[in-house]
C-alpha cells in the first residue's frame, strides 16, 4: 500500500473512532439501551444510524460523478446484490451478537483503546469467527469485490 492511501486509510479509521467515541457508541450500555424498545429506550442509536446513512448516500452521489476514486485505480463495489439465506443468516447472527454484547466490530476496535477486558474478549471471539469462517467456508462463498 501506498504512502497517500495509507495515510487516506489511517485518517478515516481515526475520525470514524473519534465519532463513535464522541456519540458514545463505544458504550455497551447505549446500545443496549436503543434495542430495549419495551424498557427504558435510548434512541441516540438512531440519530447516529441516520448521520451514516446520510454520509454513505453523499458518498454515493460524489462517486457517481467520478471516473475512479482518488487514490485507486478503480471502485470496489460487492458483484452480489441479492438478499439471499447467508446474508440474511448473517444478519441475524449479528444482530444477536449485538444485542447480547452491545458491541459491534466498529465500536469494539475503538473501545480497545480503554483497555477493559470484555472488549479485549469480545474482539478476540469476532476475530476468532472470522478465522473461522475463512477456513471453513467453501471458496465459493468467500466475499468477492469487482470494479465497475
Amino acid at each position: 500500500m501506498n504512502t497517500p492511501r495509507l495515510l487516506a486509510a489511517f485518517a478515516s479509521g481515526l475520525l470514524f473512532g473519534a465519532g463513535l467515541a464522541l456519540s458514545g457508541m463505544m458504550d455497551p450500555a447505549r446500545v443496549l439501551g436503543f434495542l430495549d424498545v419495551a424498557g427504558a429506550w435510548d434512541p441516540s442509536l438512531a440519530f447516529v444510524l441516520a448521520g451514516a446513512v446520510g454520509v454513505s448516500a453523499l458518498g454515493y452521489a460524489v462517486k457517481a460523478r467520478m471516473p475512479r476514486p482518488a487514490l485507486a485505480d478503480r471502485f470496489e463495489i460487492p458483484a452480489n446484490r441479492s438478499v439471499d439465506a447467508r446474508l440474511l443468516g448473517g444478519a441475524v447472527l449479528f444482530g444477536i451478537g449485538w444485542g447480547l454484547a452491545g458491541f459491534c466490530s466498529g465500536p469494539a476496535l475503538a473501545g480497545l483503546t480503554l483497555g477493559l477486558p470484555e472488549v479485549a474478549l469480545f474482539v478476540a471471539a469476532m476475530l476468532a469467527g472470522m478465522l473461522l469462517f475463512r477456513f471453513t467456508a467453501p471458496r465459493s462463498t468467500r466475499p468477492i469485490t469487482v470494479s465497475r
